[in-house]
């Protein structure tokens, strides 16, 4: 690296080759943020929160200071993006990433870029030290890998204006591979990181590769054997590292200037980017399957959720309607009879006619029956009950009015049908083909 010099621009965009794997994740996140079908406004419109994919995969590198991290992505990208040297260069969050233009971008600018990673600012102070380099290379799979280059791990008195090690733990968490590197010259059993490994060992293990980098400074390869066994012995010390299966390939950078005879398996990192890739894409197709199922299934929890308000809302107002007629029309038969009471027969037939008028004989009579049966000294105390019971009635009648739950309208449940049906013909349909052109690909490349 050191007979070449940087280049501020590795490919121009319009010359780059998208290839299927882009087109596929790019397609993808286009179904999402859709300014006017998108899933994520679909989710939105009904109460379900969806994240649209990332077009990219996210590799976080790890270690102590020194140990080529930052070299490395220099090396993949094949742009001098990140300063490199013994000190300690990057002493925040950095995500390098490929785009249009070269750019650079503070925290919060980098946290509008990645949505995904909003939750960092519950880590207080992290914001300040986020940071973004954009870059326009195409390089190997370049285009669709997002580095996130951590700070350079120490012991001692080393105080980082932020919870470095909760930070990193976090940010593993949601990446798609971890890379640890280990450099041979006696940084290597850093407690700090070890420390970070082993707490995302136990989250998120399946995760997490090991490497030694810089690997041609390490001497002969006696002394490169040494360093392994000695970050081997240290790892098996501790019970979350000491697993089956341990590789740690050595790695470094090339430089056909000053040639190595130890063994470089550093395009194997390259290959291990691209597998993760080609899982991503397949991931994204799955969970763009189930983000459908999931809108889909909520639309008609919500339409059965709107039928049974409808029944629910007849039979409230049916309470209401009988509890409101009962509290008008009971005091208005108890006053009318006394009134009505004042009349003759002969009055009532030439009122109302006589058949009319025997069936309001019947109910005054009643009324009136029910009314001499009460004792004098009591009628006074059934006025009252009488009138606090047709007020409860009334009261009644208003509590049932106002339990009616809320219903979709018209408009809105064409809306849900409307966009049940373009899940199903338009977004599934997209998905499958998609899927079958990926899989066309594959067995293309592969000659399956």
């Amino acid at each position: 690296m050191s007979g070449r010099k940087p280049r501020s621009v590795a490919n121009p965009l319009e010359s780059a080759i998208t290839t299927p794997s882009e087109r596929i994740l790019k397609e993808c996140h286009s179904l999402y943020v859709d300014s006017e079908h998108g899933l994520v406004r679909i989710a939105s419109s009904l109460g379900v929160r969806l994240l649209p994919p990332r077009k990219k995969i996210i590799v976080m590198i790890m270690g102590n200071h020194s140990a080529g991290k930052s070299s490395f992505i220099n090396w993949y990208a094949e742009e001098h993006i990140q300063k490199t040297g013994v000190a300690i260069e990057t002493q925040g969050f950095t995500f390098i990433t490929s785009g249009r233009k070269r750019e650079s971008l503070t925290g919060n600018a980098t946290l509008h870029l990645y949505p995904h990673f909003r939750p960092l600012l519950e880590f207080k102070g992290v914001t300040d030290y986020l940071s973004a380099e954009i870059s326009t290379s195409k390089q190997k799979k370049f285009s669709l890998v997002t580095f996130v280059d951590t700070p350079g791990l120490v012991d001692g008195d080393m105080i980082y204006p932020f919870d470095v090690n909760s930070a990193i733990t976090w940010l593993g968490e949601q990446a798609d591979l971890i890379f640890v590197f280990f450099d041979p010259m006696g940084q290597a059993l850093c407690k700090r990181t070890l420390n970070i490994v082993e707490k995302l060992s136990e989250k998120c293990g399946d995760k997490l590769l090991f490497y030694l980098s810089k690997a041609d400074e390490a001497g002969k390869e006696t002394d490169r054997q040494r360093v392994m066994m000695q970050i081997v012995q240290e790892l098996c010390r501790r019970p979350g590292l000491n697993k089956c299966g341990f590789e740690m390939p050595t790695i470094y950078i090339p430089n056909p200037q000053k040639p190595s005879r130890c063994v470089n398996q550093i395009d194997g990192v390259c290959q291990t980017i691209e597998k993760t890739i080609n899982q991503a894409v397949q991931k994204t197709l799955d969970q763009l399957e189930k983000d459908c199922d999931l809108i889909c299934s909520t639309i008609s929890s919500r339409l059965e959720q709107d039928r049974a308000d409808v029944t629910y809302n007849k039979s409230v107002r049916l309470h209401s309607f009988v509890c409101g007629t009962l509290g008008v029309f009971l005091p208005l038969l108890f006053i009318l009879s006394f009134i009505v009471n004042t009349f003759s027969k002969e009055q009532l037939d030439e009122l109302l006619g006589e058949g009319p008028a025997r069936t309001v004989s019947v109910f005054i009579g009643v009324v009136m029956y029910l009314w001499d049966w009460i004792p004098e000294d009591g009628q006074v105390v059934f006025v009252i009950i009488f009138g606090a019971f047709c007020y409860l009635l009334l009261f009644l009648a208003k509590y049932f009015a106002g339990r009616g739950n809320k219903t979709l309208t018209k408009k809105e449940k064409r809306t849900m049908a409307e966009y049940n049906g373009y899940i199903q013909d338009i977004i599934k349909t997209k998905k499958g083909k998609l899927y079958e052109w990926y899989l066309q690909q594959c067995a293309a490349e592969y000659d399956l």
